[in-house]
């Protein structure tokens, strides 16, 4: 259970000053590999999330990457999930990008803030109809007795709301931003011996210095 990696290396004159626009091309590499109906991924913008609790209990789990720009990494969640939590108490969120097909990994590290109401609200407006009535459905991370009790509460408001209907955005839902501290990214290669070249900065205000790690 073991590949070998043979990708190109990458180098550190081929990359920008800053990093969203690095991350920018990588993102549409995968994007293209996606929309190739012989490509192997199959939704780049899916991410693993990282937080911890006030007591550092890590947890972790994907959702989809919904926005990006100078400003951060955008996701949308019901602020009443376990992740939310983990996040009020302590702001601190890794993401992983993980495009193994293309060999190529990369994590962003910083802190999470929630995102103005509008914001959230154009968005939401734009998700399908079945996934605006499912945000409704789901008091997600609480217990539920029964696969049926959350089947009935999405049929409830689906006949609340038929298809065509404005559906509101739930007061408990919404998004949040990332914005970063440091993003890394990492290229397979051969024999283990990986590239990886880190951006780092110590606040927003600040350049980004761009470093290149050891495997």
């Amino acid at each position: 259970m073991r590949a070998q990696y043979r990708a190109e290396g990458i180098a550190e004159t081929d990359f920008p000053a800053d990093p969203v626009e690095q991350f920018g091309a990588w993102f549409a590499a995968a994007a293209a590999e996606a929309a190739d109906p012989a490509g192997v991924i199959r939704e780049p913008n899916a991410m693993v999330v990282s937080t911890a609790d006030a007591q550092g209990r890590p947890g972790s789990r994907t959702v989809l990457l919904k926005g990006y720009d100078a400003r951060g990494f955008v996701f949308y969640t019901n602020y009443e999930s376990r992740k939310a939590r983990d996040i009020d108490a302590n702001p601190h969120v890794s993401l992983l990008f993980p495009w193994h097909p293309m060999a190529r990994q990369v994590i962003v590290a910083g802190t999470a803030e929630r995102i103005g109401r509008d914001e959230t609200v154009r968005y939401f407006r734009g998700r399908p109809h079945g996934s605006q009535l499912g945000a409704w459905a789901s008091a997600q991370s609480s217990v539920i007795a029964s696969r049926d009790e959350l089947d009935a509460a999405y049929a409830e408001l689906a006949a609340r709301y038929p298809e065509g209907e404005q559906v509101p955005a739930p007061p408990n839902w919404g998004g949040y931003r990332i914005t970063p501290r440091t993003v890394e990214f990492w290229q397979g290669r051969t024999n283990r011996l990986h590239d990886r070249l880190v951006y780092t900065r110590p606040d927003a205000a600040a350049p980004w210095t761009l470093q290149r790690l050891s495997p």
